[in-house]
């Protein structure tokens, strides 16, 4: 059987540099903060291009303290993406704001810059962009419109460590970057994990205190805050990783480019790259009609496959005040319908990779492309 994702191969890979750090915690007497976590968050501000980066638990309380840091509240309306994973709609529900949905672009899976100003009303007070399944949505125009409107824009980031787009990293096109090293990310840790960058350093203040108590200093809180802090032992071993992320990411983008040379032919969409973007490919997602019967064809190939997401927000149980404007939402509806991710990972052998093509071309009645 070839996994969809073989999280473990990754940590032997690397097995002697981590257990070393993972010492190095351990003797310190330091489980809280301290010099592993500080280290971590300067490396990795510097590889997203960006002033500061604060740890927190995870990435869904990365994306609710930036939002929280930025007013966000009861009454408010921040704009989402219709097709995205639930933690970006659950970090808006949980400030109390309402989450509004804006569709794909035509042929992507990301957010429609030119959809957004439609949805802006008194409301709006943040713009959502989701650089999805590792590709960087459109932050130009997105950006633009977001200034005119006197608007933050918080990206969504958790698939997207070292993505670039028009050349520079993301991690600072926005007013803050969320990010999550849930252990299958492109950059994961040993458990959960999350973060945020940012140029502005009182919004990095704020998002630090909130994950903190609310506070700054010992037993003086200024904020109803929370306790979220990235754990030293995970910052140790994000450091580690850190340094073999392009590595990894170049393996992944290998595997992407002999799918998409290899199924061009094939009557299904593969996914598109548009020229601002360079993806780190945390998922290789391509769309057919026949979804179920492939994917249970590449089963009894010893292929696994996962669906990255069967179901779009609105039309979950925990959104049933959406219920009655699925309608709206067309193009999401029918991505949720059709998507079905391929493995990609930085341990994929390339024999592997051979036959998870060949099985697709089989599914299709096709032999090896000439």
């Amino acid at each position: 059987m070839i996994p969809f994702l073989n999280v473990g191969a990754g940590t032997l890979e690397l097995e002697a540099e981590l257990q070393a750090a993972m010492t190095r915690v351990l003797h310190s007497g330091q489980y809280i903060g301290g010099p592993e976590v500080t280290e971590f968050e300067n490396r990795f501000a510097e590889y997203c291009d960006a002033k500061f980066a604060v740890g927190v638990g995870n990435g869904l309380e990365a994306l609710r303290f930036a939002l929280l840091a930025m007013d966000v509240g009861p009454g408010d309306e921040v704009i989402v993406p219709s097709h995205t994973y639930i933690a970006t709609w659950l970090a808006v529900s949980q400030t109390g704001a309402t989450p509004v949905p804006v569709e794909p672009a035509p042929g992507l899976f990301n957010i429609d810059p030119a959809q957004i100003e439609a949805a802006i009303t008194d409301k709006t007070k943040v713009i959502i962009p989701v650089h999805l399944y590792g590709q960087p949505a459109d932050m130009g125009p997105i950006t633009e419109v977001a200034r005119k409107h006197g608007l933050k824009v918080l990206e969504d980031a958790a698939q997207a460590q070292g993505a670039r787009y028009k050349g520079q990293r993301i991690g600072a096109h926005g007013d803050v970057v969320a990010w999550s090293f849930y252990p299958g990310k492109n950059l994961g840790a040993l458990g959960d994990g999350g973060g945020i960058t940012t140029n502005d350093a009182k919004l990095a203040e704020k998002i630090r205190m909130l994950g903190n108590y609310g506070s700054r200093e010992k037993y003086n809180h200024e904020l109803p805050g929370g306790n979220s802090r990235l754990d030293p032992l995970q910052a140790a071993v994000l450091s580690v990783k850190l340094g073999v992320l392009d590595e990894w990411n170049e393996r992944r983008k290998t595997i992407a480019v002999a799918y998409s040379d290899a199924l061009s032919d094939l009557p299904f969409s593969l996914p598109a790259v548009p020229n601002f973007a360079d993806p780190v490919w945390h998922l290789y997602v391509i769309r057919t009609e026949q979804r179920q019967a492939l994917a249970d064809h590449l089963l009894a190939a010893g292929v696994q496959t996962v669906t990255h997401y069967p179901r779009a927000c609105f039309e979950q149980p925990a959104y049933q005040e959406f219920s009655d404007q699925a309608s709206r939402f067309p193009e999401a509806s029918k991505i949720a319908a059709e998507v079905l991710s391929l493995p990609i990972s930085p341990h994929q052998s390339e024999e592997a990779t051979d036959h998870i093509v060949k099985s697709v071309r089989s599914f299709f009645g096709k032999g090896s492309k000439s």
